[in-house]
């Protein structure tokens, strides 16, 4: 009997399909290398995927601490004067206005030292040793010129310091934390109106220390 032809496969298509996912592989690389990690979300879900195929409980140290430090500011009754929230590093953590310092001081008021306290002994837990602090002294366009504080650069800089000496006093480890002077170069609101006329409420709220709480070991 004479033998049937073998049918001719025809595979072209699988170089058109190699290409494509090339393309994609390329395509999520560079969203990626674009992107900024979100360590919060990043938690949430790591402890999802393990807890949803079946592996231990995970622990979630940035949700804690935040629910910790909320705790604190509701119990201090300080929800108008304290803020608190999250980036794509972690926590942040906003002292407003005039709630820390008097204008043109970097003495901390004795009224504040009451809820630095309580939020001190929260951040220095055995359980959050692995976080780390970055302390921003912030102003309002305000000229302060004195002695001791030529610009509101040196002002804004000696409340970061204030704010990092104290959590140090309060054992908090030095390496942990940086203290940075912000003048008025990022304000939270507008310091004058379209008129070119001061804001007041605005200038108190811009002048504010804002934490940075970051896990190092993501």
């Amino acid at each position: 009997m004479k033998k049937k032809p073998e049918e001719k496969i025809d595979e072209d298509w699988m170089s058109t399909y190699g290409d494509m996912v090339t393309l994609l592989l390329c395509f999520f690389v560079m969203m990626l290398s674009v992107s900024k990690p979100d360590v919060a979300k990043y938690e949430q879900i790591s402890a999802g995927l393990s807890e949803g195929l079946g592996k231990k409980i995970i622990q979630r140290p940035i949700e804690m601490l935040m629910t910790e430090l909320k705790d604190d500011i509701q119990s201090l009754d300080l929800e108008k004067k304290v803020a608190i929230g999250s980036d794509t590093q972690g926590i942040v953590l906003e002292f407003g206005g005039d709630l820390l310092f008097n204008r043109g001081s970097a003495d901390i008021k004795p009224e504040a030292t009451p809820a630095l306290k309580r939020m001190a002994a929260t951040l220095q837990s055995e359980r959050y040793k692995n976080f780390v602090f970055s302390i921003e002294g912030h102003t309002s366009d305000e000229v302060v010129t004195s002695e001791k504080y030529p610009s509101n650069w040196e002002l804004s800089s000696a409340r970061a310091s204030a704010v990092a000496r104290f959590l140090e006093e309060r054992g908090i480890d030095r390496v942990r934390m940086r203290a940075t002077g912000m003048n008025d170069v990022s304000p939270k609101y507008p310091n004058l109106d379209p008129f070119g006329e001061p804001i007041p409420e605005n200038r108190i709220r811009n002048r504010r220390v804002v934490i940075h709480i970051e896990p190092s070991f993501m």
